[in-house]
């Protein structure tokens, strides 16, 4: 009886020292060797792994920086401030960024738009599309305001407020995260200084756009005639600024009759 548990003790043993051993091998053998650019990149990387760079997390970023198949400021969390670590770490020159942020393209709220019907089922952005005419707001363009994106949002900096999606724009970190969540293509991200922006994006005639949301967009080109920057474009009865051609000056906000334009 003694001798069959020392006969087993010694056979676990040497079954654990031969295993430990070849995992000790096995180990040095197939060793990865990782770039000492790649873990310093990582330190100075924010680390909340939103994936707004394209990469799976922030070590997935890293290893592109240091394998050079990614800039030094794909981080849109860290934003100019990581990008110039992450330059000096890497020996180049850190690259200007323009700061976005995150902006929803509705302002339907619950007393500006409609209702076609009462919706009482599942209250997931996703699975409207399910459901008659997208969802119960007359507009078929307009947010669902079942948050969605606020779900989505790691940095708490999208609130649904009276029916409609709002972004913090001091919170916001430009990941993308609510851009993808959105099923509406609702959201959009524009560069921080724009200071006027179409909170609309209906593509539907003026007078039904009239009938489903009171400050929809109609497509007057009212705001088009009237810039000095030649930089309002309306396509599909919706109107669309060109950033790079504003001039922040406002007049597309006082001659639109709808007040589909709001100053951001």
């Amino acid at each position: 009886m003694v001798s069959g548990i020392i006969l087993a003790t010694v056979v676990i043993g040497c079954v654990g020292l031969f295993v430990g051993l070849f995992l000790g091998v096995a180990g040095i053998k197939f060793k990865v060797e990782v770039n000492p650019k790649e873990e310093e990149v990582l330190g100075v990387l924010p680390g909340n792994n939103c994936g707004g760079c394209g990469f799976a997390g922030c070590s997935g970023l890293a290893h592109a920086i240091a394998e050079g198949q990614a800039p030094v400021n794909a981080c849109p969390v860290g934003g100019e401030a990581v990008g110039a670590k992450v330059a000096s770490i890497m020996g180049v020159e850190a690259q200007e960024t323009e700061k976005m942020v995150a902006f929803v393209k509705c302002q339907g709220d619950c007393e500006k738009t409609k209702l076609d019907y009462e919706y009482t089922g599942n209250h997931d952005c996703g699975m409207l599309a399910f459901v008659p005419n997208g969802g119960p707001k007359s507009c078929n363009y307009g947010c669902l305001g079942y948050g969605n994106c606020v779900k989505a949002c790691v940095f708490d900096a999208i609130h649904v407020e009276n029916g409609v999606a709002v972004v913090d724009r001091e919170r916001c970190k430009a990941c993308g995260k609510c851009v993808e969540a959105c099923p509406k293509q609702l959201i959009e991200l524009v560069p921080y200084k724009a200071k006027y922006l179409v909170a609309c994006s209906s593509k539907d005639k003026g007078p039904v756009t009239m009938k489903a949301c009171e400050t929809g967009c109609i497509g007057c080109q009212l705001c088009k005639k009237n810039c000095p920057a030649d930089a309002v474009i309306v396509e599909d009865f919706h109107a669309q600024i060109d950033y790079e051609k504003c001039m922040q000056c406002g007049t597309c906000v006082e001659k639109c009759p709808k007040k589909a334009i709001v100053k951001y």
